[in-house]
């Protein structure tokens, strides 16, 4: 059993953003929705949660109401092994949403997502201090993390500027 899970509080936008979510991940399912019971803060029979899972992690989605927003000072991080992986969830979770930096993105529904290569820890942790630095420098001039990239500025293959184009 996971011992902890995620809660996302949303305005009315629970069973939409679950339903999204399970579309864009692979391994993901609607597990559960529950609905306002009458007496209840919200809607007699309008969803009150949805439990679903996304790569096998655990979520609840919460038609909580307008008090609470996302913030980028939470967010997801989803983990590619390929550019291809990147590209496909760039894309789809972008739709809607606002591509940021360094692989950061806000979905349709506010919420933040990191995604990120598997490799990148590895180029900016490398004991190369010079080829870290330059994976970096490549990073900071990129909105969606570009892998070839970033494995080239690494090796030293030209500018930071020109890995990213």
């Amino acid at each position: 059993m996971q011992k902890i899970s995620y809660c996302l509080w949303f305005d009315g936008k629970a069973e939409e953003a679950a339903n999204f979510y399970v579309s864009v991940f692979k391994d993901s399912r609607i597990v559960n929705t529950a609905r306002y019971p009458e007496g209840s803060p919200g809607a007699a029979g309008s969803v009150m949660t949805v439990e679903f899972i996304l790569n096998g992690e655990k979520f609840l989605a919460l038609n909580g109401g307008p008090q609470y927003k996302f913030t980028p000072a939470i967010s997801f991080v989803a983990n590619c092994d390929t550019q291809e992986e990147i590209d496909d969830l760039w894309q789809k979770l972008t739709q809607g949403g606002q591509e940021v930096a360094c692989g950061w993105l806000t979905d349709k529904f506010g919420v933040s997502w990191q995604i990120v290569p598997t490799a990148l820890s590895e180029l900016l942790s490398s004991t190369d201090k010079a080829a870290a630095q330059r994976a970096f420098s490549a990073m900071l001039d990129m909105k969606k993390l570009d892998l070839p990239a970033l494995r080239r500025a690494y090796e030293g293959a030209g500018s930071s500027a020109e890995a990213v184009a």
